[in-house]
């Protein structure tokens, strides 16, 4: 026997879910108005959709910033979805901000640790993205999430809400660094440096550098005995453009961001740096 599904049943389903009136319709009636089992069906269809669309491009969406109020620890968060007027739906913004929440409370080292995480309705952080992902109808993931602690960390979110940076300064001692830290952060979004320092940058892209420059060279006509020494050059021209302590500060490129902090405060320098963009 077929059982009815009323319009007041539909309401409650999509009240319990948030998931449109026809797809609440559909589940009640495949569920035979069993509201356990309908849930069940629309979180599946979620899972459906998020397989289907694994492959998808994620170039719009949020990025969310949080430091503590101590100010020695900072997380940045990435959620991601396809197209821009996803990345405007309330659903999707309320979940960007109930995730960051939990993060900023349970303090989770990575992302994986983060979608384990519950929300306060007592569903993981995992099963909140992949019912959005069946309501909305396209891919919505975590792109990226950072945790990081020290003396002082300094946060910069880009105006398009798309773009965020976090700093971790030592040697502050006393000094306001409120200007200073911001100019950073901003050098950061601006001119994506690879590492603080030549020291923290991948063994793997200084080789790749060094025979890009001894290519060049060589397509130059250079002899050979001179290639290493017209590679090393162009190294360090690497380290100078790439590297955020070398890098001329982007407002006076009279001196390197390494020169910028030791004028505010001897001593002062940056020990780390997340920097985040979708798109």
């Amino acid at each position: 026997m077929e059982v009815t599904i009323s319009a007041a049943d539909v309401n409650k389903l999509r009240n319990m879910t948030g998931a449109g009136m026809m797809d609440c319709k559909k589940a009640l009636s495949e569920a035979n108005g069993d509201f356990e089992v309908a849930t069940d069906i629309l979180r599946k269809k979620g899972q459906k959709v998020s397989a289907a669309r694994a492959d998808n491009k994620t170039a719009e969406g949020a990025v969310l910033i949080k430091v503590s109020a101590d100010g020695k620890n900072g997380k940045l968060l990435a959620l991601a979805c396809e197209t821009e007027p996803v990345s405007k739906v309330d659903g999707f913004k309320t979940l960007a901000a109930q995730i960051m929440e939990v993060a900023d409370a349970k303090n989770p080292a990575d992302a994986d640790a983060l979608l384990a995480l519950s929300l306060t309705d007592g569903r993981t952080v995992n099963d909140n993205i992949i019912d959005l992902t069946g309501k909305i109808g396209e891919k919505i993931v975590i792109q990226n999430y950072e945790n990081v602690t020290g003396e002082k960390v300094v946060p910069y979110i880009h105006s398009n809400g798309k773009l965020g940076v976090l700093v971790v300064f030592k040697g502050v001692g006393g000094a306001d660094i409120t200007e200073v830290g911001k100019d950073v952060a901003m050098q950061i979004a601006a001119m994506k440096p690879v590492a603080v320092d030549k020291d923290g940058v991948d063994a793997k892209i200084v080789e790749r550098e060094i025979e890009v420059g001894k290519e060049q060279a060589r397509a130059e006509g250079k002899p050979e005995a001179m290639l290493e020494k017209i590679a090393m050059g162009k190294l360090n021209k690497f380290y100078k453009d790439s590297t955020l302590l070398n890098q001329e500060f982007v407002k006076d490129n009279s001196k390197t961001i390494a020169q910028l902090l030791d004028g505010v405060q001897k001593g002062l320098t940056v020990t780390a740096f997340k920097r985040i963009s979708i798109g």
